[in-house]
């Protein structure tokens, strides 16, 4: 399809406002990865030392605003800024960029700092610190949808419609933590996890083919049209079923067969092929996390194991891994850097996956030490986004460094 490239008039030097020319505002990955990156290595601590009670009470950090935050605080705003990039290559239009970019930034930055502190602190109405929190998915979609809207692009409105549903989750979390739904907060976060799953699925499968293609002279990755909208259709079916509390046996089933099709699916990416290239194979390792946490919900649909063990290998292993490699990778990209890993992004990648392992085996507690890997857990999820904001604060914040824009 013909890309619709329409180049916008710049603003005269007296229409515009020092936020316009900050290069952190100046694509929509920028600030976006930043905050996100911030907010991991602050949030999961913060959590775990209140979990512990190592630090005073903090009444709105509970299991309920961790769920919360690390979804709809965390792996959103990653989503936002990735889908805000993706879609000014898509279509040639601008995304948001300067005071728009910041305005949908700072909305951001205040439903976090709403779910952390009101009412309890700035004796402020829950609901109104639950209007402050939705208000971000909805302003952040909407110009997502009039720039694939005015391109043509059709092909990636239904992205549009994956944020709807996230916003639709959100919702609905906060009408059961206000006690307008007789419903667990919980139920909520997790099926906003699955949605999340589902668009790694399809951005994964539409990227990780051909990166391998692209930087493994020799490789033949597979991307078979026909098992990707089998893979995608078993992954939404297992998990509306297991969102929504089908009878064990169905969901078990759907969830074996999501399993199958995604491994599959990474099979015929020809994974190995990315072992000498750390920008590949975190990718195609995190990507891999996503059948076994299928296979983990099959077998937590009979209780075989801890729900908590799917969630936190597709939230941890999968999410996590998935983010922290596109958030590397495409900020290398898009700040006109060699997209080359050196040691910091391999600490950050073998970081992450440690992590995810031991979250694994605190979840399931085989050998009786919970604690001792749920803290490891923490200690790795935390240097690995720490790492990323020394070593990217700075890219993000600097023009590119090849003179074009964004």
């Amino acid at each position: 399809m013909t890309l619709l490239i329409i180049e916008e008039r710049p603003l005269e030097r007296s229409q515009r406002s020092g936020l316009d020319d900050l290069p952190l505002f100046r694509l929509g990955f920028r600030p976006f990865y930043l905050l996100a990156a911030v907010f991991a290595a602050l949030g999961v601590p913060l959590w775990v030392a209140h979990y512990y009670g190592w630090i005073g009470s903090l009444p709105n950090v509970h299991m309920g605003w961790h769920a919360h935050e690390m979804t709809f605080g965390f792996a959103v705003a990653v989503i936002v800024g990735f889908l805000y990039t993706a879609a000014r290559n898509w279509t040639g239009l601008w995304t948001p960029r300067g005071r728009m970019l910041a305005a949908l930034a700072a909305v951001w930055i205040a439903g976090r700092i709403a779910m952390l502190t009101a009412p309890a602190w700035l004796a402020a109405p829950a609901w109104l610190a639950a209007l402050v929190d939705m208000a971000f998915l909805p302003l952040a979609a909407w110009p997502l949808y009039r720039v694939l809207k005015r391109a043509g692009n059709k092909r990636n409105l239904f992205l549009v419609g994956l944020l709807v549903l996230l916003a639709a989750a959100n919702a609905v979390y906060h009408a059961a933590a206000l006690g307008w739904l007789a419903l667990s907060p919980l139920e909520p976060v997790h099926a906003a996890i699955m949605v999340v799953v589902v668009i790694e699925s399809v951005i994964g499968g539409r990227v990780i083919p051909g990166f391998t293609r692209n930087a493994v002279p020799g490789s033949a990755p597979v991307a078979d049209g026909r098992l990707d909208r089998i893979a995608l259709g078993a992954t939404a079916a297992a998990s509306i079923s297991w969102v929504i509390g089908l009878p064990a046996p169905l969901t078990a089933s759907l969830s074996v067969a999501a399993a199958c099709t995604q491994l599959l699916r990474v099979i015929g990416w020809q994974p190995f092929c990315s072992v000498r290239q750390p920008l590949l194979w975190i990718l195609h390792l995190s990507y891999a996390w996503i059948p076994l946490g299928f296979a983990l919900l099959a077998l937590a649909a009979f209780g075989v194991v801890p729900a908590s063990a799917a969630i936190h290998v597709l939230a941890v292993g999968s999410m996590a891994g998935l983010i922290l490699g596109m958030m590397t990778r495409t900020a290398l990209g898009h700040t006109g850097r060699l997209l080359r890993a050196e040691a910091a992004e391999v600490w950050m990648y073998v970081l992450i996956q440690l992590g995810a392992v031991a979250r694994f085996l605190a979840a399931i507690d085989l050998v009786g030490m919970r604690d001792l890997a749920l803290v490891a857990s923490t200690v790795s999820w935390t240097m690995a986004f720490v790492l990323y904001v020394v070593v990217y604060g700075r890219y993000l914040c600097m023009p590119r460094v090849d003179g074009r824009e964004g």
